[in-house]
């Protein structure tokens, strides 16, 4: 397993934005009564925010309408910008990057480094480790960091393991460089790609480009029907997988960084479904009211869930107080992540936006 430590940075905001549109997992048409009450029971998930994937709402959309808000907020000139990494699965192109899309759309000046980083569920912790070790140094002194998925075109209509978990969100971090920040982060980190096929779009890519057989419905039996160009997800794998090295990788990372559970304020898991997050808060020994939960109104919004999570769960404490917090991500891949996120206060966070 790998580590850093990155300081001299400070988390200045946060932000959010979701789909206006809201699916109803009580509403879906394949499945009974009694079995959407038990799907809801395990997984947690009532309802979801889904945009209608017509090219209309993009998650570089939902990023830069939550970006745009924050900017004025902290009153931030976007000519200070000089770093926008776009973490997400759902770009707007195969190429150019989407980072570059946002650059150039929203403004900021060409001497801005924009890139994209293609990851799922881990994408906030990877692309925050990636920023502030750019960003520790003071080569680059404002940064936007950008993660959110819009995913939810990616599950079947008739595949109520991912049709019913599935939701959309797009989410900006403010970092500074500020060598006087007493903000911390500390994560460590764990790949492993022998697992890639217990989630995976078996089509769309160059390994697999799209055919005549990519859009055939295909009967995956208990009454799941897609196509290779839908997301196929093994879930006891990625439950086995998830409850066995995320603790694994928590050890690591504590005993690397001497964290005492006892000092944490709080666990933010990913959002994947309720009863893995239950497993893992049981095996981590953190008591609930440690652990926040947004995923009945939400879903598996994917690499948004952590800072999305902060956003709608923690926005008063953000800014009034310092925290100690733990968050444990395990995303397609495999890619995992554990990270401390020590901040100070003073961090601006406005209300969720919609789109």
């Amino acid at each position: 397993m790998s580590s850093i430590s990155v300081k001299n940075i400070a988390i200045k905001g946060m932000a959010g934005c979701v789909p206006e549109r809201v699916e109803e997992n009580r509403n879906y048409p394949g499945m009974t009564a009694e079995e959407i009450q038990k799907y809801i029971a395990a997984t947690g998930v009532e309802r979801r925010h889904c945009a209608i994937h017509d090219g209309s709402i993009c998650t570089s959309d939902l990023c830069q309408k939550a970006a745009e808000k924050l900017l004025t907020d902290l009153g931030w000139d976007k000519s200070e910008i000089d770093l926008l990494i776009f973490v997400s699965h759902t770009t707007d192109y195969k190429l150019p990057a989407t980072g570059i899309v946002l650059q150039d759309k929203m403004g900021i000046p060409t001497s801005c480094l924009a890139f994209d980083i293609t990851l799922g569920c881990s994408g906030f912790l990877v692309g925050l480790g990636v920023m502030g070790n750019l960003m520790a140094s003071g080569s680059f002194r404002k940064g936007l960091l950008m993660v959110g998925n819009t995913q939810s075109e990616y599950a079947s209509p008739e595949d109520r393991s991912m049709k019913l978990l599935l939701g959309d969100a797009g989410t900006v971090t403010a970092i500074e460089y500020d060598p006087n920040s007493k903000d911390e982060v500390n994560i460590t980190y764990m790949s492993d790609g022998s697992g890639r096929q217990f989630v995976i779009l078996p089509d769309g890519g160059s390994r697999n480009p799209v055919n005549e057989k990519s859009f055939i419905m295909e009967d995956c039996g208990g009454g799941i029907r897609r196509t290779r160009l839908h997301e196929k997800m093994i879930g006891d794998e990625v439950f086995s997988y998830g409850t066995h090295f995320i603790p694994k990788v928590y050890e690591e990372m504590r005993s690397k960084f001497n964290i005492e559970p006892d000092e944490v304020d709080y666990l933010l898991l990913h959002q994947a479904n309720k009863f893995l997050c239950e497993k893992l808060r049981k095996k981590l020994k953190f008591p609930p009211e440690k652990v926040p939960y947004n995923i009945q109104e939400f879903g598996n919004t994917s690499g948004a869930t952590i800072p999305l999570l902060m956003i709608t769960e923690l926005q008063k404490e953000l800014y009034d107080r310092q925290l100690n917090m733990l968050a444990a991500t395990i995303g397609v891949g495999f890619s995992l992540g554990v990270a401390q996120i020590k901040t100070h206060g003073g961090i601006i966070v406005p209300d969720l936006m919609y789109l």
